[in-house]
């Protein structure tokens, strides 16, 4: 039975529009897909691994993680995983840490503006004045 022999693991939830969290999980393909919302995809992201919807872009899911050229689009978390039998793993309280302040630096800022007709009608007289 999957769910009697299924380790845990501890890894770095980050939801869009959140902060990053620190979460446990049960090792399976299920609970990978259902953190992220459907098809995973994994990128090897410095030390650990990142993992994101496949299709979080076709899907037109909000920006989370900004990075140099690209974007990660939906929730996505990350994990670790052991370079000598290439199996996954809980982060380290070190990775945790590190990829916390990481995480909450790439993550895309949301600007809530304030829609009030005051504020319309002004950006409508602005938008006027420039033409």
């Amino acid at each position: 039975d999957e769910m009697e022999t299924c380790k845990m693991l501890k890894v770095r939830k980050k939801k869009v529009r959140k902060k990053p969290e620190v979460i446990e999980i049960p090792d399976t393909l299920k609970a990978k897909q259902e953190l992220v919302g459907g098809l995973i995809e994994i990128v090897q992201y410095d030390d650990v691994l990142l993992v994101c919807n496949e299709e979080g872009k076709i899907l037109n899911m909000p920006p989370n993680l900004i990075f140099e050229f690209d974007y990660i689009a939906g929730d996505c978390f990350i994990m670790g995983e052991d370079i000598n039998t290439g199996e996954w793993r809980d982060l380290t309280q070190n990775e945790i840490e590190t990829y916390s302040r990481e995480l909450d630096r790439r993550s895309y800022k949301w600007i809530e503006e304030d829609r009030s007709p005051r504020r319309e009608k002004e950006r409508g007289e602005r938008m006027r004045g420039k033409s």
